[in-house]
């Protein structure tokens, strides 16, 4: 057919293009009289015969008396030199297919509004014997007011009836056809099959079949789509249950209604909130060492003896650095949570200049390939078993799952990445913050991440797909830590306006707000029976207080000489291990605040620490640019680990197997081996 733009189709001119369908095009309209603005649909044939025009017109007329909030209405309908046409309100937000291209992965939280709303508008038109016969993301309309608007109804059925057929016309539509209307016997839980395509394309960012428009008709009668898990592993199953019960080949093992099938996914999605991805057990022996090149491992930092010039590579470092004190004046600080407890951390500002051969400054427009592991017979203590790459600038913050199966790093990029932590592969890159990240800690019994920052909130979301459960903007200057109580039910938020802050971690309520803190609270850290919390303060100390009162437990432990930057309880609850910019990790009795060792073998500020399962031993990551293994009790370093190039900021213990994660400055997070 003819361009028609510019043309008048009945009272309206043609304007502008809006779209092009498979049965039709749109187009946006002006009245020539009254000057009201429409959207027409106008069909790509003729009507050739006096039948062909009874039959548009009883399914014009059935489609005007369609009247439901999220249908779009139809004004009035015509023929013009034997075209027919349809006037319809114009939705001015365009489609859905616009709105999210295809390939698009959307999370759940933003499908869940979309499936409810076209579900009501279905179920109205099915209660009334009506099917739309053509649900795709194309005839998903938005509104003024981004109200979803249902359009076509029953257009695919006129065309059919206007003797309007086409293998290339009709190959955009088969892709979301069930296998009954293939055959010529749509019904209802066509519909409801169709809708259960666009959820698993919206899920996966891929429909579940491809090919020709025959390959399509054969692929939707007899073929499986193929797992939502095998794309999306950190989905629920009960969600992936509830997609491919709706695309159930026989109609009759599809949800009740359309209706059912909405209330479903939404259930399935609360449950996921408190799912937990099945436990893998991963024994060290199955993991093998990843050395890097000899010219890229640096040695850990030392100062220089007298009369010995400092090596280059640390020189220039330190040379082109500001001072963590400068920093702190200039208002750039953080706190991470780290294998059970929170470490703060600050952001380093680094001259360009300051890269050197072996220590390459990665650009924003380059991100290095994951390194695969394969499998091996041994596993000894430092052995780095896989190395991360994917950051694009420094990494402040690396939390394991309660799993030990995947890994969630956040920093000075913007993004938290969550990823699977033997092969590196991407599960989803969360972008919800505009500015750097400095806390990142994931629910002890749920598939969710709490993350914050410099943006001044805590973002709440699902880590299969990164939709966002809440937002916390209970705070008025940046969220240094966040801690999740161990029955998952609270979150506890510090920030540099001197409060912690107590929250309901489903509905976001504040629940105790703690004011007890002279300056900057840089981390915080729950109790293991989550009665008690540790913050840690730019003023020299750490505050034990009670999570249900807001009491001090004992007065506040003054042992370290400069501003305490991790904080993190033992295993057993019976000790506190705190570090500083004193350079110093100390252990410390929960009970009293007795001090009982002091660990003083790192040469910079002490960012992060994390406990062995067993209590016996500690990880502490500084800004001399190592990790050190040491016992908890003698202080005995056990072991150094030298393979960052730039200062470590937050380490974590695996909760499965004897596995250490650290995340650097040097863009980098590092999984090795505690033993």
């Amino acid at each position: 057919m003819a361009d028609l733009l510019g043309k008048q189709i009945g009272n309206y001119r043609l304007i502008r293009l809006l779209g092009k369908g498979s049965f039709a095009d749109v187009y946006f309209g002006e009245h020539i009289y009254l000057k009201t603005q429409a959207a027409l649909k106008v069909l790509r044939t003729t009507v050739v015969s006096e039948m062909d025009m009874q039959a548009f017109l009883k399914e014009a007329q059935t489609i005007a008396q369609l009247r439901h909030p999220h249908i779009v209405q139809v004004l009035d309908f015509g023929v013009d030199r034997d075209i027919p046409y349809l006037v319809m309100d114009f939705a001015t937000g365009g489609t859905l297919r616009q709105r999210h291209p295809l390939g698009s992965q959307l999370p759940l939280t933003t499908i869940l509004p979309y499936i409810k709303q076209v579900s009501e508008a279905l179920q109205y038109a099915h209660d009334k014997n009506f099917i739309h016969r053509d649900i795709k993301p194309e005839n998903l309309l938005l509104g003024s007011r981004d109200e979803l608007l249902l359009s076509d109804f029953g257009i695919a059925l006129v065309a059919q009836s206007s003797h309007f057929q086409s293998e290339q016309r009709m190959a955009g539509t088969i892709a979301y056809m069930a296998p009954e209307q293939i055959q010529g016997k749509p019904r209802a839980a066509s519909d409801q099959y169709s809708l259960g395509i666009i959820v698993y394309e919206w899920l996966s960012g891929d429909r579940p079949f491809h090919g020709s428009f025959a390959e399509l008709c054969t692929q939707q009668m007899f073929a499986s789509p193929s797992p939502l898990l095998e794309k999306m592993p950190l989905l629920s199953p009960a969600v992936e249950q509830v997609v491919m019960t709706a695309l159930a080949k026989d109609p009759r093992e599809r949800f009740e209604s359309v209706q059912v099938f909405a209330s479903a996914l939404e259930g399935a999605y609360q449950k996921s909130l408190f799912f937990s991805p099945p436990s893998i057990k991963l024994p060290l022996t199955s993991l093998t060492p990843i050395k890097p090149p000899p010219e890229q491992i640096t040695p850990a930092y030392a100062p220089p003896q007298p009369g010995t010039p400092a090596p280059l590579q640390s020189k220039a470092r330190y040379e082109h650095r500001l001072s963590r004190r400068t920093l702190l004046y200039l208002g750039i600080g953080s706190a991470i949570v780290a294998g059970g407890g929170i470490v703060a951390v600050e952001s380093i500002l680094h001259d360009s200049s300051a890269t050197t051969a072996t220590s390459p400054t990665p650009t924003a427009t380059h991100i290095a390939p994951a390194t695969p592991v394969a499998p091996t017979t041994t596993s000894s203590l430092g052995t780095t078993l896989f190395t991360y790459t994917r950051h694009s600038s420094a990494v402040y913050r690396v939390a394991w799952s309660p799993d030990g199966k995947y890994l969630a790093s956040g920093g000075l990029d913007t993004t938290v990445q969550v990823w699977n932590a033997t092969t590196g592969s991407r599960v989803y890159t969360y972008r919800g913050h505009q500015t750097a990240i400095w806390a990142v800690v994931w629910s002890p019994h749920s598939g969710r991440i709490a993350s914050g920052g410099i943006d001044k909130t805590v973002k709440v979301w699902n880590a299969m797909d990164g939709g966002d459960v809440l937002i916390y903007s209970g705070h008025n200057n940046t969220v240094d830590g966040v801690a999740w109580s161990p029955d998952g039910t609270l979150i506890a938020s510090a920030s540099r306006d001197h409060t912690v802050q107590i929250w309901n971690a489903m509905s976001g309520s504040l629940v105790l707000p703690y004011n007890g803190n002279a300056l900057e609270v840089y981390a915080i850290a729950w109790s293991p029976d989550g009665k008690r919390l540790a913050s840690a303060n730019a003023d020299n100390t750490v505050h034990v207080w009670d999570a249900a009162t807001g009491k001090l437990v004992f007065p506040p432990y003054r042992g370290h000489s400069s501003g305490v930057r991790s904080v993190a309880w033992s295993p057993d609850g019976s000790r506190i291990a705190s570090g500083s910019q004193d350079k110093t990790a100390q252990v410390w009795s929960a009970t009293d605040g007795s001090p009982l060792y002091t660990y003083s073998k790192h040469t910079s500020t002490i960012n992060g620490l994390a406990w062995s399962h067993d209590s016996k031993l500690i990880a502490s990551g500084s800004e001399d640019t190592t990790v050190q293994l040491w016992d908890s009790l003698s202080g005995s370093t056990l072991y150094t680990y030298p393979h960052h190039n730039r200062s470590v900021v937050s380490v974590a213990w695996s909760p499965v197997g004897n596995m250490i994660a650290s995340a650097s400055e040097d863009t980098t997070v590092q999984v090795w081996s505690a033993g």
